[in-house]
């Protein structure tokens, strides 16, 4: 017999020596599978999937097994309480990045603020600052078309009209008029040649939006160093960055003129994220409208 509570057993036993959580990697592809909640399978344990889905939920364990992230294995995953398409053009949003949505809602911004979002992937931070704010106006710009795809899929499933998207480079396609109230993102910052590129499910992820340089520090300079040319007076910067990665961007951000220079620690007690607001002095062109 192939009932659900011998498939989650059995497949319990696959993960255990390559998965934190067997048990519920085991859940969430067979809920997947099943077309139903966690709670449903444990409400009919003796229930007898047929012989396709069996079949489907095997290839999938198997896949989790070989470290295929489970989101890319169900093509979803949930982002500040919103469920997200992703795919293998796209990180897989983490909880981490929830931290940094947070501190740009408790931003004195204004009702209409201009918001861009650098590297958007999936659109996880551009989607939950949208539904909180419906008022700003984002930009959310990534450089894979693929990715593009999937965060401006995310945006419509939510019925959003308050995000543009751009296929960009970082700034290079942007107008040189354009301003931002905020600018906000969640760029590489993975050092070349790290171990922890080759473990886990970051095998299986864009490595272009994982790794920047030998130290890790590419993209974050080059997003410093550029954006004070895209802020309106008084405007603010947030990166995420790496756990050990803290005091040089906070001294990245001083250096390029940033003021008011914070950073936030995340649940483990590591810095995480920083930011700085930038005075830039004499008169900035009006603001546009997003792409």
């Amino acid at each position: 017999m192939n009932t659900l509570r011998e498939l989650l057993e059995r497949a319990r036993a696959t993960l255990s020596p390559s998965s934190e959580d067997p048990l519920l990697d085991s859940q969430v592809l067979l809920a997947h599978v099943m077309g139903c909640d966690r709670s449903w399978l444990y409400g009919w344990p003796e229930h007898v999937p047929d012989t396709p889905q069996i079949q489907q939920f095997e290839r999938l364990v198997a896949q989790r097994k070989a470290g295929h992230p489970i989101a890319h294995l169900t093509g979803e995953r949930e982002f500040w309480s919103l469920c997200l398409g992703v795919s293998h053009d796209t990180l897989v949003p983490r909880p981490e990045t929830e931290d940094l949505v947070e501190i740009a809602l408790g931003l004195d911004l204004p009702p209409d603020a201009r918001v861009l979002d650098l590297g958007t992937g999936s659109g996880a931070i551009a989607v939950a600052l949208a539904t909180e704010r419906r008022g700003w106006q984002i930009t959310a710009i990534d450089a894979s078309a693929g990715a593009i795809d999937v965060a401006r899929h995310n945006a419509e499933q939510f019925g959003l009209s308050n995000i543009g998207f751009l296929l960009s480079d970082w700034f290079a396609a942007l107008p040189a008029h354009r301003r931002f109230d905020l600018i906000i993102s969640n760029p590489p910052y993975i050092a070349m040649g790290d171990p922890h590129l080759t473990r886990g499910d970051l095998r299986f992820e864009p490595q272009q939006a994982l790794v920047s340089g030998i130290d890790g520090l590419d993209a974050i300079r080059h997003i410093v160093d550029t954006a004070p040319a895209y802020l309106e007076p008084g405007a603010w910067l947030w990166l995420e960055h790496g756990a050990d990665q803290g005091g040089r961007v906070a001294a990245l951000l001083r250096q390029r003129g940033f003021g008011e220079v914070r950073s936030h620690r995340d649940l483990a007690g590591h810095d995480r994220h920083c930011g700085g607001r930038f005075d830039a002095p004499g008169p900035h062109p009006g603001r546009g409208s997003p792409p």
